[in-house]
Protein backbone atom coordinates (compact mmCIF):
# COMPACT_ATOMS: atom_id res chain seq x y z
CA UNK A 1 0.00 0.00 0.00
CA UNK A 2 3.10 2.32 0.50
CA UNK A 3 4.29 2.03 -2.40
CA UNK A 4 0.51 2.70 -4.30
CA UNK A 5 0.87 6.25 -2.87
CA UNK A 6 4.73 7.18 -3.73
CA UNK A 7 5.94 7.13 -6.96
CA UNK A 8 9.86 7.56 -7.08
CA UNK A 9 9.61 8.83 -10.72
CA UNK A 10 8.68 12.55 -11.67
CA UNK A 11 8.23 12.64 -15.13
CA UNK A 12 8.84 16.86 -15.07
CA UNK A 13 12.34 15.74 -13.50
CA UNK A 14 13.98 13.17 -15.93
CA UNK A 15 14.10 15.30 -18.71
CA UNK A 16 16.22 17.72 -16.69
CA UNK A 17 18.80 15.61 -15.58
CA UNK A 18 18.80 16.47 -11.68
CA UNK A 19 16.99 14.37 -9.30
CA UNK A 20 15.33 15.50 -6.67
CA UNK A 21 15.10 12.98 -3.61
CA UNK A 22 12.33 10.89 -2.90
CA UNK A 23 10.11 12.36 0.03
CA UNK A 24 10.50 11.21 3.54
CA UNK A 25 8.51 7.79 4.53
CA UNK A 26 6.18 8.82 7.29
CA UNK A 27 7.74 6.90 9.95
CA UNK A 28 11.30 8.70 9.57
CA UNK A 29 9.23 11.91 10.39
CA UNK A 30 7.68 10.35 13.44
CA UNK A 31 4.07 8.72 12.05
CA UNK A 32 3.11 5.57 11.74
CA UNK A 33 0.18 4.91 9.41
CA UNK A 34 -2.70 2.47 9.81
CA UNK A 35 -2.94 0.19 7.28
CA UNK A 36 -6.03 1.64 5.40
CA UNK A 37 -6.24 4.78 3.00
CA UNK A 38 -9.08 6.27 4.90
CA UNK A 39 -7.26 6.09 8.01
CA UNK A 40 -3.86 7.03 6.82
CA UNK A 41 -5.85 10.21 4.98
CA UNK A 42 -7.24 11.06 7.85
CA UNK A 43 -3.84 10.89 10.27
CA UNK A 44 -2.34 12.91 7.90
CA UNK A 45 -4.84 15.46 7.45
CA UNK A 46 -4.41 15.42 11.52
CA UNK A 47 -1.09 15.59 11.78
CA UNK A 48 -0.90 18.52 8.49
CA UNK A 49 -3.74 20.47 11.11
CA UNK A 50 -1.26 20.22 14.04
CA UNK A 51 1.71 21.06 11.90
CA UNK A 52 -0.07 24.38 10.60
CA UNK A 53 -1.75 25.04 13.96
CA UNK A 54 2.14 24.47 15.23
CA UNK A 55 3.35 26.92 12.83
CA UNK A 56 0.82 29.60 13.20
CA UNK A 57 1.52 29.53 16.64
CA UNK A 58 5.18 30.02 16.07
CA UNK A 59 4.74 33.29 13.39
CA UNK A 60 2.37 33.95 16.01
CA UNK A 61 5.67 34.18 18.53
CA UNK A 62 7.55 35.73 16.46
CA UNK A 63 5.37 38.73 15.11
CA UNK A 64 5.31 38.95 18.94
CA UNK A 65 8.80 39.45 19.59
CA UNK A 66 9.32 41.97 16.45
CA UNK A 67 6.79 44.02 17.73
CA UNK A 68 8.56 43.98 21.45
CA UNK A 69 11.70 44.42 20.09
CA UNK A 70 10.40 47.46 17.96
CA UNK A 71 8.56 49.00 21.20
CA UNK A 72 11.77 48.28 22.74
CA UNK A 73 13.88 50.02 20.00
CA UNK A 74 11.85 53.13 19.56
CA UNK A 75 12.01 53.14 23.91
CA UNK A 76 15.51 53.17 23.64
CA UNK A 77 16.03 55.86 21.17
CA UNK A 78 12.96 58.21 23.23
CA UNK A 79 15.15 57.82 26.11
CA UNK A 80 18.50 58.56 24.36
CA UNK A 81 16.94 61.61 22.75
CA UNK A 82 15.42 62.84 26.72
CA UNK A 83 19.02 62.14 28.28
CA UNK A 84 20.79 64.22 25.63
CA UNK A 85 18.47 66.85 26.17
CA UNK A 86 18.73 67.21 29.81
CA UNK A 87 22.68 66.89 29.63
CA UNK A 88 22.25 69.80 27.01
CA UNK A 89 19.76 71.45 29.90
CA UNK A 90 22.61 71.07 32.57
CA UNK A 91 25.07 72.44 30.51
CA UNK A 92 23.37 75.15 29.38
CA UNK A 93 22.18 76.04 33.28
CA UNK A 94 25.88 76.25 34.44
CA UNK A 95 26.34 78.65 31.61
CA UNK A 96 23.92 81.45 31.85
CA UNK A 97 25.97 82.89 35.08
CA UNK A 98 28.81 83.61 32.14
CA UNK A 99 25.86 84.66 29.67
CA UNK A 100 24.67 87.14 32.28
CA UNK A 101 28.13 88.28 33.16
CA UNK A 102 28.49 89.28 29.22
CA UNK A 103 25.65 90.30 28.77
CA UNK A 104 26.10 92.90 31.97
CA UNK A 105 29.64 93.92 30.55
CA UNK A 106 28.58 94.49 27.25
CA UNK A 107 26.18 97.02 28.86
CA UNK A 108 29.18 99.37 29.93
CA UNK A 109 30.07 102.68 28.68
CA UNK A 110 33.38 103.05 27.67
CA UNK A 111 35.25 106.27 26.83
CA UNK A 112 38.80 104.93 25.93
CA UNK A 113 39.80 103.50 22.66
CA UNK A 114 41.28 100.38 23.84
CA UNK A 115 37.80 100.15 26.13
CA UNK A 116 36.16 100.09 22.83
CA UNK A 117 37.90 97.16 21.40
CA UNK A 118 37.64 95.09 24.00
CA UNK A 119 34.19 95.71 24.30
CA UNK A 120 34.13 94.95 20.54
CA UNK A 121 35.84 91.72 21.52
CA UNK A 122 33.62 90.60 24.68
CA UNK A 123 30.41 90.99 22.05
CA UNK A 124 31.95 89.18 19.49
CA UNK A 125 32.41 86.25 22.33
CA UNK A 126 29.49 86.50 23.40
CA UNK A 127 27.40 86.08 20.23
CA UNK A 128 29.73 83.42 19.21
CA UNK A 129 28.85 81.21 22.33
CA UNK A 130 24.99 82.56 21.53
CA UNK A 131 25.61 80.97 18.03
CA UNK A 132 26.98 77.57 19.17
CA UNK A 133 23.88 77.03 21.98
CA UNK A 134 21.70 78.12 19.14
CA UNK A 135 22.64 75.41 16.99
CA UNK A 136 22.38 73.42 20.05
CA UNK A 137 18.36 74.61 20.29
CA UNK A 138 18.97 77.59 22.32
CA UNK A 139 16.85 80.58 21.65
CA UNK A 140 16.88 84.33 23.65
CA UNK A 141 13.04 84.77 24.73
CA UNK A 142 12.00 88.04 23.21
CA UNK A 143 11.53 90.60 25.59
CA UNK A 144 11.64 94.72 24.50
CA UNK A 145 8.46 95.49 22.53
CA UNK A 146 6.61 92.00 23.16
CA UNK A 147 3.44 91.90 24.64
CA UNK A 148 3.91 90.24 28.23
CA UNK A 149 3.36 86.52 28.41
CA UNK A 150 3.20 84.92 31.64
CA UNK A 151 4.87 81.64 30.52
CA UNK A 152 8.16 83.53 29.74
CA UNK A 153 8.27 86.76 31.20
CA UNK A 154 8.62 87.20 34.91
CA UNK A 155 7.76 90.39 35.84
CA UNK A 156 9.31 93.09 38.06
CA UNK A 157 6.56 95.07 39.53
CA UNK A 158 3.22 95.76 37.83
CA UNK A 159 2.02 97.76 34.43
CA UNK A 160 0.37 101.26 35.22
CA UNK A 161 -2.51 101.89 33.19
CA UNK A 162 -4.78 100.09 31.43
CA UNK A 163 -4.72 98.29 27.90
CA UNK A 164 -2.15 95.94 26.44
CA UNK A 165 0.90 95.22 28.91
CA UNK A 166 4.10 95.24 26.65
CA UNK A 167 7.65 94.67 28.04
CA UNK A 168 9.40 97.66 28.69
CA UNK A 169 12.92 96.69 30.13
CA UNK A 170 14.43 93.72 29.92
CA UNK A 171 16.40 92.91 33.02
CA UNK A 172 17.70 89.19 32.58
CA UNK A 173 17.66 87.41 29.28
CA UNK A 174 15.59 84.06 29.50
CA UNK A 175 15.97 81.46 27.50
CA UNK A 176 14.13 78.12 25.59
CA UNK A 177 15.96 75.26 24.59
CA UNK A 178 14.00 73.42 21.97
CA UNK A 179 11.21 75.53 22.64
CA UNK A 180 11.48 73.88 27.12
CA UNK A 181 11.66 77.45 29.03
CA UNK A 182 15.11 77.21 30.31
CA UNK A 183 15.01 80.60 32.67
CA UNK A 184 12.31 83.05 32.29
CA UNK A 185 13.25 86.35 31.31
CA UNK A 186 13.07 89.12 34.21
CA UNK A 187 11.11 91.96 32.88
CA UNK A 188 9.35 95.55 33.95
CA UNK A 189 6.20 96.21 32.18
CA UNK A 190 4.11 98.50 30.73
CA UNK A 191 0.44 99.58 29.30
CA UNK A 192 -0.04 100.69 25.92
Amino acid sequence: MHDEMHNDSDPASEGAGSVSPPPPEPHEVGLELPEGLEESVDMLRQALKASQDEASSYLSDLKRVAADFDNYRKRVLREQTVMLDRAAERVIQKLLPALDSFDAAVNVEVESEAGKQLLAGMISTREQLLGALADEGLRVIPTIGEEFDPEVHEPVGAADGTGTTVVAQELRRGYQLNDRLIRAALVTLESK
